[in-house]
């Protein structure tokens, strides 16, 4: 029995028949990060490090942040600039980064801010699974995890016209450089 057949009765809807974007790029719609500047309060200075076409960066530039934007690859928005090479950062990130990078992701952050900054990732809910991620939630507690009650789209390639609802859920993690204790998960939306 071949793995679509497995995972179509157990109702896996993790699995498709379409192929992932080359470079794991899905853009967050911006009613995403709406959301979270009502629930989260951050500095002025903020740094989007996967910003695509900008869907993030321009919902927090409307909103009067002063935003540098990067992506590895040139979407037309932000400049190409590989993320791993910014040494410090003095402020906060807020990204959608490639899933399969996201732990990459969160640890450079968190090694790039400054203490008491934040990292605002929106990450499927399936991040708290693994035990690698177990080491870095033990080492890096999320001090909130603002869980989508509704599903956020996350659109490959940016395409938020094919397709309906997305199947998966979706948060808004947020780490605070130097926090330790218990994370809190709240619902929105």
């Amino acid at each position: 029995m071949g793995t679509g057949k497995i995972f179509k009765p157990l109702g896996a809807s993790n699995h498709t028949k379409d192929e992932r974007e080359k470079n794991d790029y899905y853009a967050t719609e911006p009613k995403a990060t709406e959301l979270l500047l009502e629930l989260e309060t951050f500095s002025s200075r903020i740094l989007e490090p996967a910003c695509g076409e900008g869907h993030i960066s321009k919902v927090l530039e409307s909103n009067g942040y002063e935003v540098i934007s990067s992506d590895l690859i040139d979407r037309g928005y932000g400049e190409v600039k590989d993320f791993f090479e910014i040494t410090k950062w003095n402020g906060d990130i807020i990204t959608n980064p490639p899933y399969k990078y996201a732990e990459r992701f969160v640890r450079h952050s968190l090694e790039i801010i400054n203490d008491g900054n934040k990292v605002a990732m929106l990450l499927k809910i399936l991040f708290l699974e693994s035990k690698s991620r177990k080491k870095l939630f033990e080492e890096f507690p999320f001090k909130t995890l603002y869980v989508s009650s509704s599903r956020l789209k996350c659109a490959k390639n940016a395409d938020f016209d094919s397709g309906g609802s997305s199947a998966v859920a979706y948060g808004w993690f947020i780490w605070e450089k130097g926090w330790y204790g218990n994370p809190i998960i709240r619902w929105f939306n």
